[in-house]
């Protein structure tokens, strides 16, 4: 077995993914990314998996990518999510499905897997992206889908770690305020600045940092660290 370190990611191909994918193997990790659109990569420690998170079946694939081409899933961020914010009333049953789908069964199934994988290498670490809307709902970005799905993950943060504690399995989560990705567009960014205290939206750069943290952290499990700019903590 190899002594390499890897880390896979899903939603890597852009904004905190690609972040992600760079910051571990800054950390020495091979990686294996997925995403519906993601491209091959020039790097000889990266793997790229395209397919929809969704369907159980990607996740299979990415798994076993990582086993056949490095061996072994040391960590497994969950970072593939889709944010659709309506009026309650306004979500169609393909919003429902499609929100549904990526954040929850995106992350069930590959978690599942990556914890096989753990338990039979005697440890690892799983870190979810989560929501700051989760702890501080706001009503001027109405999103029940949103607090349903990631709030699900947070919640399930806290039970896997300490369902795992005493077998070397660490389960964390990084708790995002609005970050500087291609899912918000540049007009849009005026109004989201306005949500945080500290008057400016996150980088890629701020998550993956965050990520790094718990990565070097070995005490720390079932944590939800914010990093937010202070919109969990009031207005």
């Amino acid at each position: 077995m190899s002594t390499q370190k890897v880390a896979v990611v899903t939603g890597g191909s852009q904004g905190i993914g690609a972040g992600l994918v760079d910051a571990y193997r800054k950390l020495g990790y091979a990686v294996v990314a997925t995403s519906r659109t993601i491209a091959p990569s020039a790097d000889a420690g990266v793997v790229t998996v395209q397919g929809d998170i969704a369907d159980p079946a990607t996740a299979e694939r990415v798994i076993a990518a990582a086993v056949e081409r490095f061996g072994r899933v040391d960590t497994l961020v969950n970072n593939a999510g889709i944010f659709v914010a309506k009026p309650f009333t306004d979500y169609s049953q393909e919003d429902y499905a499609a929100v549904i789908g990526v954040n929850l069964a995106g992350f069930f199934r590959v978690t599942q897997l990556a914890v096989e994988r753990m338990l039979a290498q005697g440890g690892g670490h799983i870190v979810t992206i989560t929501t700051s809307l989760v702890d501080h709902a706001n009503s001027s970005v109405p999103s029940v889908l949103a607090s349903l799905t990631k709030g699900g993950l947070q919640s399930a943060t806290k039970s896997l770690a300490v369902e795992y504690a005493t077998r070397g399995i660490r389960v964390n989560a990084v708790s995002p305020g609005i970050i500087n990705t291609p899912m918000h567009p540049e007009e849009t960014h005026g109004f989201l600045v306005g949500l945080h205290p500290v008057g400016r939206i996150g980088e890629p750069s701020d998550i993956a940092e965050a990520v790094t943290y718990l990565e070097n952290a070995p005490f720390v499990t079932g944590e939800v660290l914010h990093v937010d700019g202070g919109m969990s903590a009031g207005h």
